[in-house]
């Protein structure tokens, strides 16, 4: 079977999807729910309600506050208790909704039953409107607002849709279970991005060390071409399991065989990218006029004695979660949220989850032990390693001496982070310790000229 992957760098970590089998369980609600306003890309959400209201799960309770922006939805029924600031993962003031708990009373409209729904909408306004009054936002890390990906900007044209089932990261296994128990759905949320692209053809990548989530996959795409003419333009391709093949543009490269140029968007290669899970909130919105407040997290870790996969509801406190999985191991040194090359660590636990939350990673003190730092010794290591075509090295050099033009012209602004030229330094240089906020100062001064 041929295997698609990228041309320029990655790396092999293992894996360690020691949660892959495990099964995704329901969390119960907590007493409170805590939903952030920034919990997507852009501009944060803007509260319609007051403290007092009463409110039903699935009810809007925020309104987009910009172009890029998004819907935010109650994720139970119960009484908001308070509107203020309150820390996020990072420690971060953040506005959120505060609810007290009192049931689970959906609002009415909304489809709870496991019916599988596959008569697709054909009016693309109708599907972009309830993705955006849905709140659907990408789930593969960026949390942009999906309506506005599926709505290329006059000139640019969609000539594939790439829906990402890599899930590269060591550790993560959500998208995993989704693809084994939700494969159905994701295929017919597949055949309405394609609608709303006015029937580009979709490929779905999937890792190769996921046998069963490609055989889930292929088989549904199968079944699913017999009875719905959408899904005739998908299909499901083997990805060889190299990090970072879940990154955008590495992807385009594997499937298309295009490279993304230096500060240009996927459209511009003629490519939407979109997560499996994003895809899956895509059909519940359409289908089921379900709002985006549910998703799946792993927890995980060496040192952590049970594996999960859970299916939580937004505004969870991490606490809570960690709580119903057994409480934090005592061996866990830090706590991760999404997977060790690109997650962040989590500075507070009583954080509440959010649409993007994808984990919570236990690593122990000798997982997070860093190597002394010595001198470069201009092995090229980085270079080679790097996904981007970028030399990590000459990168670093100049984000110390602070050489903003020199960084700039060397494409740091196209650094995507996967942490690829840290993790081969023989010489434990902390290349992207000092290069990513270097690129975020870049991005700054190139978009104050606009």
């Amino acid at each position: 079977m041929k295997k698609l992957t990228f041309r320029i760098g990655g790396i092999h970590p293992a894996d360690s999807k020691i949660s892959a089998s495990c099964q995704i369980e329901t969390l119960p609600l907590p007493e409170k729910m805590y939903v952030s306003m920034a919990q997507h890309l852009g501009a944060p959400a803007t509260p319609i309600v007051a403290v007092g209201d009463k409110v039903k799960a699935g009810q809007v309770i925020a309104e987009p506050s910009g172009f890029i922006s998004a819907y935010v939805h109650s994720p139970a029924s119960g009484t908001v208790t308070a509107i203020a600031p309150r820390a996020d993962i990072a420690g971060n003031m953040m506005t959120h909704v505060e609810i007290t708990v009192e049931g689970d009373e959906w609002m009415e409209g909304i489809d709870l039953s496991n019916t599988l729904v596959t008569e697709i909408p054909s009016d693309k306004a109708f599907i972009l409107d309830r993705i955006k009054m849905n709140g659907v936002v990408g789930l593969g890390g960026a949390t942009f607002p999906t309506h506005v990906k599926l709505a290329p900007p006059p000139g640019k044209k969609a000539e594939c849709v790439i829906l990402n089932g890599a899930e590269c990261e060591p550790y993560l296994t959500s998208d995993t279970r989704i693809m084994i128990e939700r494969s159905s759905e994701i295929v017919v949320g597949a055949a309405i991005i394609s609608v709303a692209l006015d029937g580009c053809p979709v490929v779905i990548g999937i890792e190769e060390n996921k046998p069963e989530a490609i055989q889930a996959m292929t088989q549904a795409v199968e079944t699913l071409r017999k009875t719905v003419p959408a899904c005739a333009c998908i299909k499901v391709e083997t990805l060889k399991k190299k990090y970072p093949q879940g990154g955008e543009k590495q992807l385009i490269d594997a499937v298309m065989r295009r490279q993304v140029k230096s500060g240009a968007l996927p459209i511009d290669a003629g490519a939407v990218v979109q997560n499996v899970a994003t895809a899956l909130a895509v059909y519940e919105a359409v289908q089921k006029n379900k709002p985006l407040v549910t998703n799946v997290l792993t927890v995980t870790g060496e040192c952590q004695k049970e594996q999960h996969n859970y299916l939580f509801r937004i505004g969870m406190p991490l606490s809570f979660v960690a709580q119903q999985a057994g409480g934090v191991p005592e061996q866990a040194a830090k706590i991760i949220s999404g997977g060790p090359m690109m997650g962040k660590a989590i500075a507070n636990l009583e954080a509440a989850t959010v649409k993007g939350s994808s984990s919570l990673l236990y690593l122990t003190e000798e997982q997070t032990k860093r190597p002394a730092a010595t001198a470069c010794i201009r092995c090229g290591r980085c270079v080679d390693a790097c996904p981007m075509g970028l030399e990590p090295n000459l990168l670093f050099k100049l984000a110390k001496a602070g050489e903003m033009e020199q960084l700039e012209a060397n494409s740091v602004h196209d650094c995507i982070e996967c942490g690829c030229c840290l993790y081969g330094c023989p010489a434990g240089v902390p290349l992207l310790d000092l290069i990513r906020p270097a690129k975020g100062d870049v991005i700054r001064i190139i978009r104050s000229r606009k």
